[in-house]
């Protein structure tokens, strides 16, 4: 999985695309040209356990990175388990005390692990914890993270130390070797045509730099920045991917002396991070997706040298897109802009107050959602369905806000069925807030003087992801029939011939199976 990469980079640079990365995906694989998230918010949480579970938040229970459980008003991070102790760092670092224990259903990777008497070998790994630790799943014998420290961690949930080749691989140190290269364009900064000028007022800049502009002096920035800064440029994908090298080695994924199917369930998270703070625009992006790109190619190559050419399967999708800059997008002359949460929740709680007499009943607005004071509702015997009404009235009243439902009555509310079907996906009612905030196309949450970009609306920049298959039981071709992230826990699945997912929704698409 690719973090926040929008389907159209698939041919937006790729003329400059190396034959054995991206191009051979689509030249030797088989692409679903229209696989679309089916719920909101389009969040990498979310993203990551829908891809590994066919199923949506209102089943498998991640409703956002981090959510709040209704009845207790509780936030909750999607990975967090305080009853984990961290491996490889020390034992207070809370990045290390993480388990998938919150998802609610099993995952193909938990199916792979059943099917074959838990003889299969299952290892996740990503710069995130949530991206390495959800599509693991519940049954997984490893997952691994970065941490700011510089070293890959784990946590009790998987083991009591770190193996042996995982603690040779920290030494090497590669996240410092990288950043001390610095970060310049891979080809003369001239030929990125397809972003705008590097100096521009769109994108976010590196603590300790002046501006958002190559070179970038990551040697230079280590000190104030720490070596996470590593997963904010390119180097974070080649990083990744070398840790999934060794793994393959070191475990030997796909030589399983058991004869079993071994699943390595890679994410790539510099993308998102990268299009979080530099826009979909910036020359930054286009360069760490041609740089990624040469490391897909490495990493094929050293499959086909180990496993075999022909004897492994990829899949590479991504968990959500992200949107254009809403100041870009009407700096040149289009219709945008940015909802501030934080002036609309207090907004609200004023009008609240004024009528119920009581303050912050909305505690609040994440994930495009009113999540209400539910004690103190029941404790003030408040009447929730007037304050349920009040609410949305004032929320229709805002700029840029193009519906707003109760979810007790999304099912009959007024708004486009794609829309509504999405909204309903991905409500949970023990997680998920009790109004839903539908925004108006190109807007999204964050002032006028945000920089970069952000995700989370149900539109196509948002939903529509690349799904490129290859290998082997793999077809060549693609189709254009609309097909959905849920769908891909089950082709798997009839790919390994083994049971879906336990809350799985989605169907195999039958198009992309050699059968």
């Amino acid at each position: 999985m690719v973090d926040q990469m929008r389907w159209d980079y698939l041919y937006r640079y790729f003329d400059r695309y190396s034959e054995g990365g991206f191009k051979r995906l689509l030249n030797d694989g088989f692409s679903c040209e229209n696989t679309y998230i089916n719920y909101i918010p389009t969040i990498t949480a979310i993203g990551h356990s829908s891809v590994y579970t066919g199923t949506t938040p209102a089943i498998h229970g991640i409703a956002g990175n981090d959510f709040i459980i209704q009845a207790t008003g509780q936030n909750m991070y999607c990975t967090e388990d305080d009853s984990a102790i961290p491996v490889g760092t020390a034992v207070d670092n809370s990045a290390g005390k993480m388990s998938p224990k919150n998802l609610l259903a099993s995952t193909v990777t938990d199916e792979l692990k059943l099917a074959t008497n838990f003889r299969s070998k299952v290892i996740g790994i990503a710069i995130k914890d949530r991206g390495a630790i959800l599509p693991a799943g519940h049954f997984a014998d490893a997952a691994y993270w970065f941490d700011n420290s510089g070293d890959w961690i784990s946590s009790s949930f998987y083991m009591k130390d770190l193996p042996k080749w995982v603690k040779d691989f920290n030494k090497q140190k590669l996240a410092e070797k990288y950043l001390k290269q610095d970060w310049n364009t891979l080809y003369p900064i001239a030929s990125y045509k397809q972003s705008i000028a590097d100096d521009n007022p769109y994108e976010g800049k590196f603590k300790g730099t002046e501006k958002a502009i190559f070179p970038v002096k990551t040697s230079q920035l280590i000190k104030q920045n720490g070596l996470g800064l590593v997963a904010t440029t390119p180097y974070g994908n080649t990083l990744t991917l070398e840790l999934a090298k060794a793994a393959v080695a070191n475990e030997q994924m796909g030589n399983n002396p058991e004869g079993c199917t071994d699943f390595l369930a890679i994410s790539i998270s510099s993308p998102d991070k990268i299009g979080h703070q530099f826009a979909i625009n910036s020359i930054e992006v286009e360069d760490n997706y041609l740089r990624l790109d040469k490391d897909l190619e490495s990493f094929f190559k050293y499959l086909d040298q180990t496993v075999g050419e022909g004897q492994y399967t990829i899949f590479l999708t991504a968990d959500h897109g992200a949107a254009h800059n809403p100041q870009f997008f009407t700096d040149q002359k289009g219709n945008g802009g940015y909802f501030n949460s934080k002036t609309a929740q207090k907004g609200l709680n004023d009008l609240l107050k004024a009528k119920f007499g009581q303050e912050k009943i909305v505690i609040s607005l994440s994930n495009y959602q009113v999540h209400l004071n539910n004690t103190l509702i029941k404790q003030q015997n408040l009447d929730e369905v007037a304050i349920r009404s009040a609410a949305i009235n004032y929320l229709k009243t805002l700029e840029g806000v193009a519906f707003v439902t109760d979810m007790d009555k999304a099912s009959e509310a007024a708004i486009p069925a794609r829309i509504k079907e999405r909204i309903i996906n991905g409500y949970n009612y023990k997680r998920s807030g009790a109004i839903q905030i539908v925004l108006e196309p190109q807007w999204y949450s964050g002032s006028p003087k945000s920089t970069g970009t952000t995700h989370g609306n149900w539109n196509p920049y948002d939903s529509h992801i690349p799904l490129v298959w290859m290998g082997w039981g793999i077809k060549h071709g693609a189709t254009n029939r609309v097909t959905n992230m849920t769908d891909i826990a089950a082709t798997v699945a009839g790919l390994l011939h083994i049971q879906e997912p336990n809350g799985s929704i989605g169907s195999p698409i039958i198009e992309v199976l050699n059968k």
